[in-house]
């Protein structure tokens, strides 16, 4: 089964080869039919503490690895604007 990859926006940084991504989605309101903006936080294995907070990255699904991760940081896409 292929792993998934989500790309989304780095919101903390403070742990110790963790990150937490907010991946944002869009979809249509069933009734309202209006386009509405969902978001979830996801807690990413950072090996090497590479990403800061504000930059774009992308995480691939993996084995669990703590409590909270299941998922590690592959790239960047976008650098912060500091």
């Amino acid at each position: 089964m292929p792993k998934r990859i989500l790309q989304g926006v780095v919101v903390s940084d403070k742990n110790d080869k963790t990150i937490i991504v907010k991946v944002e989605r869009r979809l249509l309101h069933p009734v309202f039919k209006k386009t509405v903006r969902l978001s979830k936080k996801y807690h990413a294995h950072d090996e090497k503490n590479e990403a800061k907070i504000g930059e774009v990255v992308r995480i691939e699904e993996t084995r669990p690895l703590s409590k909270l991760k299941r998922w590690a940081f592959i790239s960047k896409v976008d650098a912060a604007k500091a």
